[in-house]
C-alpha cells in the first residue's frame, strides 16, 4: 500500500547448515504474506574467516537500530580465543530472558508418546557463572564466579509471569537451587515471589533443580512456565528439548527491553552442510515466536499449523524426523498446507 514502509529485520544466516535453513525459513515466512526487507549480517565463523570478530561491532549497532533479528546457528572456533557469538549478542545488547518453547508434535516420535507436553522455559541470558569471571589463583585451583543481581532476577521474573498472563498460562514454577546457594539462589528466589505477588490469578510455586530434572523425565506434564537462572535454564530447556524430539524442534527467543533476537538453538551442523538436507524446524519455529512478538498473530499460527500438519502426515519429513524429504522439499510441503490454509478461509 503506498506510503506504508516495509519493516526491516537483521538476518544473521549463521555457519554450517545456517544459510539453507535461513533460506528456508525465510521462504515461509514470505508465502504468509508478510514483507520484509531483510538486512544480512555477518557473526559466527563466516566473520571470523572475514577477518572481523565473531561479532562486528556493525552486526551489533544495526541489531540495535533495528530492534528485531532472526539468526542461525554460529560456530565457535575452540582455538583462537574467540568467544560465543551468541553469548557476545546477548550481553551486548542486554537480551536478558531466552524463551525456550519445549511441545510435543504430531506424528514425532518421543519418550512421552502417550503424554503432552507442552512447557515453555525462561532462562536468565546475562548473569549467572555465564558471566565468565573465572581465575587461577594457584596452578591446581581454578575458580568462577556466579553473578547474581537483583535488578536481574525482578526482570526476569516479572517478564516471566507477564508472559504466562499474556499465553494463557496457569503455572509459573521458579526452578532454583536455594537450599544450597543461599544468597545467590537465595535472592533469586525472593524475587520471584515478589513477583508472584503481583499476580495472584496465577499459581505460583518452586522446585530445586535436580528434583526439578527427576520430574520432568517422569511426569512432564505437570509442568507449565519454568522460570530460572542461567545455567540451570541452559541444561533444563535442553532436557526438554529432548523429551519432544530433540533440538532439530527447538525455537528460541532472547528478549531485551529494545531489542530482540530469535534463534534456533541447535548447532551449525558442519557434518550435513550443503547436502540439502538439514531439517529448518527449530528455525521456522522462531520465526513464529518473531511473528507473535511483532503482533502478526494469524501469520504466525498459520506457520504453526501447517508444520503441526506436516508433522501429523508423516509423508513428506526430513531425515531427523524419519523420513527421506531435502530441505528444500520439506520447505515447499509447509508452504502448500500454508496455502492450503489460507485457501479455506
Amino acid at each position: 500500500m503506498k506510503g506504508m514502509s516495509t519493516r526491516r529485520i537483521a538476518v544473521i544466516p549463521g555457519d554450517g547448515i545456517g544459510p539453507e535453513i535461513m533460506d528456508a525459513t525465510l521462504a515461509v515466512i514470505e508465502s504468509t504474506g508478510f514483507s520484509a526487507e531483510w538486512v544480512y549480517l555477518d557473526a559466527g565463523l563466516s566473520a571470523i574467516e572475514k577477518g572481523k570478530a565473531a561479532v562486528p561491532p556493525e552486526t551489533i549497532e544495526t541489531i540495535r537500530e533495528l530492534g528485531l533479528a532472526i539468526k542461525g546457528p554460529t560456530t565457535t572456533p575452540s582455538s583462537g580465543g574467540h568467544s560465543s557469538a551468541n553469548v557476545q549478542l546477548r550481553k551486548a545488547l542486554d537480551l536478558f530472558a531466552n524463551v525456550r518453547p519445549a511441545r510435543t508434535l504430531p506424528g514425532v516420535v518421543g519418550p512421552f508418546d502417550d503424554k503432552k507436553i507442552d512447557i515453555i522455559i525462561i532462562r536468565e541470558n546475562t548473569e549467572d557463572l555465564y558471566a565468565g569471571i573465572e581465575y587461577q589463583p594457584h596452578p591446581d585451583v581454578a575458580q568462577a564466579i556466579k553473578v547474581i543481581t537483583r535488578p536481574g532476577c525482578q526482570r526476569l521474573c516479572e517478564y516471566g509471569f507477564d508472559l504466562a498472563k499474556r499465553q494463557g498460562r496457569k503455572r509459573v514454577t521458579a526452578v532454583h537451587k536455594a537450599n544450597i546457594m543461599k544468597l545467590t539462589d537465595g535472592m533469586f528466589l525472593e524475587e520471584f515471589w515478589k513477583a508472584a505477588s503481583h499476580h495472584p490469578d496465577l499459581i505460583a510455586d518452586e522446585i530445586i533443580v535436580d528434583n526439578c530434572c527427576m520430574q520432568l523425565v517422569i511426569k512432564p506434564e505437570r509442568f507449565d512456565v519454568l522460570v530460572t537462572e542461567n545455567l540451570y535454564g541452559d541444561i533444563v530447556s535442553d532436557l526438554c528439548a529432548g523429551l519432544v524430539g530433540g533440538l532439530g524442534l527447538a525455537p528460541g527467543a532472547n528478549i531485551g527491553v529494545n531489542c530482540a533476537v530469535f534463534e534456533a538453538v541447535h548447532g551449525s551442523a558442519p557434518d550435513i552442510a550443503g547436502k540439502g538436507i538439514a531439517n529448518p524446524t527449530a528455525l521456522v519455529f522462531s520465526a513464529v515466536l518473531m511473528l507473535h512478538h511483532i503482533g502478526e498473530h494469524e501469520k504466525a499460527q498459520r506457520i504453526m499449523i501447517a508444520v503441526l500438519r506436516v508433522c501429523a502426515e508423516g509423508k513428506i519429513l526430513t531425515g531427523d524426523l524419519g523420513g527421506y524429504a531435502t530441505t528444500k522439499e520439506y520447505t515447499a510441503e509447509v508452504i502448500r498446507q500454508m496455502d492450503g490454509l489460507a485457501a479455506a478461509v
